[in-house]
């Protein structure tokens, strides 16, 4: 009945846990590469284990196998080290040779563990690793009980039972283990496990002269409970705003005895460099003066034509996703002439990603670069 009610447990949080968790991951690869780089965060995490166990005893292989299932809860201090604590147990095996006869018990284990993450050791933190290696160490208390048919083997005769213990029994455990985790989402993974404990001789009843081994093959979850590590934003510098061309008055030239020559407009291009925030194509508010000194001399030079090419800074993303921000950057300034009626004939975009960076500030390279030019 305590196992039972113990793995009962185990199962609800196991299912309330998933639910929790398991939703929120789908584009967290994406939004990395968008907004910055990560750094590892410690971290509670949970691991719920059923499998199979074998008690090191006298007789076959598939006579000593039995039933095991964990529970354990843990502590990621950093992306090499954490700890862990839990519950381990169901059934143990033990057989007699001659006359050929097999007996269970039953017992419950406390451990705590040092958890080394062998993968990270080697090579070096990622945060979205499918597969993560970890080996264990730690110390344990075992509770057995149930010990009813040993006790019957005994009692009925024939059988010396050297160790038999009756009731109950408590021992100190020694283990250590091996283990990977295969990275599902940011909170779950599946996670396979093998590990020994090392008992006293007393364990399984029987006299033989050195320590009982129980040895366990497990496979579960793993559920992080936190997010195992943050994105940094990088630091945003904003630009000093270009200055503003300077307009020539216009010149008039009068020649005595002829007539007065007509007034000449001298007209140059316009350059307008429209900055953007980091993962943003929105024009903001400090770059709308530059939108309206765009509309206004557009408006001047009806046989002007404007260029719009849009950038993304290479220290952030990747190229497809910096491709299609400098695209939608280009697009939102010809938006805004398109809205305040310059014709979509006398606009021309172009994206260049971030396979040209315009500036040698890598933040200055999230910017569309307008270019006014007169027809021919």
């Amino acid at each position: 009945m305590k196992l039972f009610k113990f793995f009962s447990l185990a199962a609800i949080m196991l299912l309330v846990s998933v639910n929790l968790f398991a939703q929120e991951t789908e584009n967290t690869e994406l939004r990395v590469k968008e907004e910055g780089r990560v750094e590892f965060k410690s971290h509670w995490w949970m691991q719920v284990q059923g499998g199979a166990a074998y008690t090191v005893g006298e007789t076959s292989f598939s006579d000593l196998i039995s039933p095991a299932a964990a529970l354990n809860i843990g502590y990621q201090f950093s992306p090499v080290f954490g700890v862990r604590a839990g519950a381990s147990g169901w059934q143990a095996r033990g057989g007699w040779v001659a006359p050929r006869t097999n007996y269970k018990y039953s017992f419950i284990q406390g451990n705590v563990d040092a958890v080394l993450n062998i993968t990270n050791l080697i090579s070096g933190w990622k945060p979205n690793r499918f597969f993560n290696a970890y080996g264990f160490i730690g110390a344990g208390f075992n509770h057995g009980f149930d010990n009813d048919e040993a006790v019957a083997l005994a009692d009925g005769g024939g059988y010396k039972l050297a160790y038999l213990w009756r009731d109950s029994k408590n021992l100190v455990v020694g283990r250590a283990g091996l283990g990977v985790d295969l990275r599902l989402n940011n909170y779950i993974s599946l996670n396979v496990e093998v590990n020994g404990n090392i008992l006293s001789d007393r364990f399984n009843s029987k006299k033989a002269g050195n320590p009982d081994w129980h040895y366990n093959a497990l496979i579960g979850l793993k559920i992080n409970l936190g997010r195992d590590h943050k994105v940094i934003p990088p630091v945003y510098y904003e630009p000093e705003p270009a200055p503003a061309p300077v307009k020539e008055e216009p010149k008039k030239e009068v020649v005595k005895e002829e007539p007065v020559k007509e007034v000449v407009k001298v007209v140059e291009p316009m350059i307008r460099n429209i900055f953007f925030n980091i993962n943003s194509a929105q024009i903001k508010g400090s770059e709308e003066e530059k939108v309206q000194q765009l509309i206004a001399y557009m408006k001047e030079n009806p046989n002007a034509q404007v260029k719009i090419t849009g950038y993304a800074d290479k220290g952030t993303g990747n190229a497809n996703i910096n491709m299609r921000i400098s695209q939608k950057r280009a697009d939102s300034v010809s938006k805004a002439l398109k809205e305040a009626g310059i014709p979509a004939d006398r606009i021309i975009t172009d994206a260049k990603g971030d396979t040209e960076q315009p500036f040698a500030v890598n933040d200055q390279n999230r910017v569309s670069i307008c270019v006014v030019n007169f027809e021919n």
